[in-house]
């Protein structure tokens, strides 16, 4: 997966940290997470705020609906 990968990155989330709340998440965490992921392959400084609060919304919504 890639920062791009958005959706997949929030299903991703969502199984591995099915604990957390989504919208507490701050976003070092929510970095240091999506690097963690088993299957991520990108590079860390393509990361920006707006890629972050993309899969932030994705994975809310993803537990919404």
């Amino acid at each position: 997966m890639k920062w791009t990968d958005i959706n997949d990155l929030s299903i991703a989330l969502s199984e591995t940290r099915a604990e957390t709340d989504p919208a507490a998440v701050n976003f070092v965490d929510l970095r240091d997470w999506v690097l963690g992921l088993p299957g991520f392959d990108d590079v860390p400084e393509r990361c920006n705020e707006k890629i972050l609060e993309a899969i932030q919304q994705a994975w809310i919504d993803n537990l919404s609906s």
